[in-house]
């Protein structure tokens, strides 16, 4: 009931804001913040607001419950309503850019509100426990003393939120909405790991220990203290709380099936053709996306056929072949390869710099570095990529999950491609780094759109492979192929997964690795965000090629794809578009 006080006496406050007759930038940037007061671990990450009022939010946790989801709907319809107010031929052509984007996100916020219980709460992917674990080990900053106080004030609320996912989990499972019993496994798997050994060694605990060492103003004692105090907290709160979560878990195995897909579900295709929208950003059907992928595997195995073949491997399916590669590439067992392997991807990450200078005039001044993924996530986790703090404590972040026993050593160039130079590190950070856009799309207010991130991240690495960063590398192309077959071979299983009951052995025979395909299970259409992306980010170069023809210039492309931000494809092609006209 407080929250929602809270939230109607926002939509009052802006409300009388609007009356007077705000311009569209001031609008914008008030309802921008009011969103972000009701998202504290956002307001957290990108340090949104400034003395008390941030320090108040960097000592709460974002709430989960139906009457904050009910208030995050209201808000973006308020913002709906509102924003159709303003008249668009009036806006300036960034205003215009702004005002479409936001519609299409809020919209998209309300449209998908009825299929949110579609989603399993614990789940081994991006579950309420590892958002929680990785946001508070990972994301909140430990700059001085009081950042210390805070994480602690924030730890002790982690059992009430789980509890309040309990709940949510129970209540969805009563109603039908049961996970897969492989997903269960692998979940459970996780909640085994996060509860072995003492408290005090502890990731919650240990993270903060660490990061408590390396401020020089901080007395050991006093940091041998906060230390105890987390190790209390995760004993007495923490633990507790998670075991409860095990233990639904643990008592919901024999009533799942191996059923994967939404297709199982009542309704289920209708949440699925939700999902595509929400993360292609396109009105792409299940089948339309399945035949595309089928057509670019074809495509991509007729050039890796070639390239195998001038390798001497000549007999089996594309899949065998690229197996047998793997096989013949791999580390020795002993010494542990992993800190070589750590080694190499930061030597990599280093060369793509250089090689990035040529085709980029845009490159962040943020640093990016490459980290192994943390023990408890790294069994389940997807490489990823965490952007930098705005003040400098913290830099970009490609995240590398090195499990073994074997390693995808022909991968490794393409993956820093993506996930760091010129991929996801060029995109996102230079995006926090462009002050001449409005705030909202500089820090991504309303959510990361993933056709247009990943999109982008996938463009990067062909544009490694067109622009002759594997020449002399056979391994390493055929390892940026493999991949993007990898992509291609997602917009196939994700939509047998959910529209035509494709079993998760059904995947794995198709070339998706295991933990893969849970991840297409627990995060419906994500995985055809990337291909569709990187398909319409080339169909847009050559429409600004075809339109400019000796005026095109690569690198201004690339100027204006990352200067615009984070945007629904559809908007960046009117972005493009623009463009076009004023360059010509």
């Amino acid at each position: 009931m407080k929250l929602l006080r809270l939230c109607s006496l926002l939509v009052l406050q802006s409300a009388t804001v609007f009356a007077a007759g705000p311009s569209f930038d001031t609008w914008v940037d008030t309802f921008a913040a009011d969103w972000m007061r009701a998202n504290p671990q956002s307001a957290t990450a990108q340090q949104y607001f400034t003395g008390p009022e941030q320090d108040a939010l960097d000592r709460q946790l974002t709430p989960i419950t139906s009457e904050a989801r009910a208030a995050r709907v209201a808000l973006a319809q308020r913002g709906l309503t509102e924003l159709k107010q303003f008249d668009r031929t009036r806006l300036d052509a960034s205003q215009r850019i702004s005002a479409t984007s936001l519609a299409w996100q809020l919209d998209d916020i309300v449209r998908s509100e009825p299929f949110n219980d579609y989603n399993f709460v614990f789940q081994q992917f991006s579950g309420l426990q590892v958002g929680l674990v990785n946001f508070l080990s990972q994301t909140h900053p430990i700059r001085n003393r009081r950042d210390i106080e805070n994480y602690l004030v924030r730890l002790a609320l982690v059992s009430a939120q789980m509890d309040e996912g309990i709940a949510q989990a129970r209540a969805r499972a009563a109603r039908g909405f049961l996970p897969p019993k492989f997903i269960l496994t692998s979940t459970l798997a996780q909640f085994d790991r996060f509860l072995a050994g003492e408290p005090a060694k502890n990731v919650l605990v240990t993270s903060l220990d660490e990061r408590a060492a390396k401020l020089k103003d901080l007395p050991a004692a006093d940091r041998a203290k906060f230390t105890a105090d987390a190790e209390k907290i995760v004993r007495e709160a923490v633990i507790p709380s998670f075991r409860r979560a095990q233990a639904l878990l643990q008592s919901q195995l024999p009533l799942a099936t191996d059923e994967a897909g939404l297709a199982r579900f009542p309704g289920g295709d209708q949440a699925y053709a939700n999902a595509l929208h929400h993360l292609t950003t396109t009105d792409l059907t299940a089948a339309q996306v399945h035949a595309l992928g089928l057509k670019e595997v074809a495509r991509i195995e007729a050039e890796m056929d070639g390239l195998l073949r001038q390798l001497g491997y000549i007999t089996g399916s594309i899949k065998e072949r690229m197996e047998k590669l793997d096989a013949d590439t791999q580390p020795p067992a002993t010494p542990d390869p992993r800190p070589a392997l750590l080694a190499r991807y930061d030597e990599i990450l280093r060369d793509a710099e250089k090689w990035a200078a040529l085709m980029f005039d845009l490159r962040p001044k943020a640093p990016v570095v490459v980290k192994r993924e943390p023990p408890f996530t790294e069994k389940s986790a997807a490489a990823h990529y965490t952007p930098p703090a705005k003040d400098g404590s913290r830099p970009g972040i490609f995240w590398a999950p090195l499990p073994g026993p074997t390693f995808e050593m022909n991968e490794m160039r393409t993956l820093v491609y993506h996930e760091a130079v010129p991929g996801h590190h060029f995109q996102i950070a230079l995006q926090y780094e462009m002050t001449n856009l409005p705030r909202f799309r500089r820090d991504g207010v309303f959510g990361f759109i993933s056709a247009h991130g990943e999109g982008w991240a996938l463009y990067a690495e062909n544009l490694a492979a067109e622009s002759g960063w594997y020449d002399g590398d056979l391994k390493g192309h055929l390892g940026q192929l493999n991949d993007e077959l990898f992509r291609a071979r997602r917009l196939v299983v994700d939509t047998g997964i959910h529209t035509m009951h494709w079993t998760r052995q059904q995947a794995i025979d198709y070339g998706i690795r295991p933990s893969e395909v849970e991840r297409y299970v627990v995060w419906p259409g994500q995985a055809c965000s990337y291909k569709i992306g990187m398909l319409k980010i080339l169909e847009l170069r050559a429409k600004a090629k075809t339109a400019l023809g000796d005026k095109f210039s690569l690198k201004e492309f690339h100027n204006v794809v990352l200067r615009a931000g984070n945007m629904p494809l559809a908007v960046l092609e009117q972005v493009i578009d623009d463009y076009i006209a004023s360059a010509r």
